[in-house]
């Protein structure tokens, strides 16, 4: 009989029952830690384990950010979903490059973006009102 992992049936509960802005903020922790693993990787004695720590942690990261990606609304996002689409796929390419090459700057770059673009969605998370507006908005447009 196969045994369930306590952590991933948590994982799926929390990733079920969670507000939509939480799950993003999820994607963005996990595509961080995921790039974090990959980079982990180069430090490694075993080529073949370097190979597929970067690798398998480089692909977990892309398939977050195409999440990210697909969760943009690109109807009523404008030109901030259409500019974060760019964006994301950039990302993708970098990591596919990093991929390829074996190398860490990309890994890097990306790093490096998805925690400001992490760190600032965190604080439009927390200037929520309980309703999901936004506390820094003025109550006239609270309305609309």
């Amino acid at each position: 009989m196969r045994k369930t992992n306590p952590w991933n049936s948590y994982r799926q509960v929390t990733m079920l029952t969670a507000p939509p802005g939480q799950i993003i903020l999820m994607l963005f922790d996990g595509g961080l830690h995921a790039l974090e693993v990959a980079l982990s990787g180069f430090s490694m004695a075993d080529p073949a384990q370097v190979n597929m720590t970067i690798h398998n942690n480089l692909q977990r990261a892309r398939e977050i950010i195409a999440g990210l990606n697909g969760a943009l609304n690109m109807e009523q996002g404008g030109e901030f979903a259409r500019t974060m689409r760019r964006l994301y796929g950039y990302f993708e390419r970098r990591l596919l490059e990093s991929n390829l090459r074996k190398t860490r700057d990309g890994i890097e770059e990306v790093i490096r973006h998805l925690t400001v673009l992490r760190e600032a969605w965190a604080a439009m998370l927390n200037n929520q009102t309980p309703s999901g507006q936004f506390a820094s908005q003025p109550a006239a447009l609270a309305t609309v």
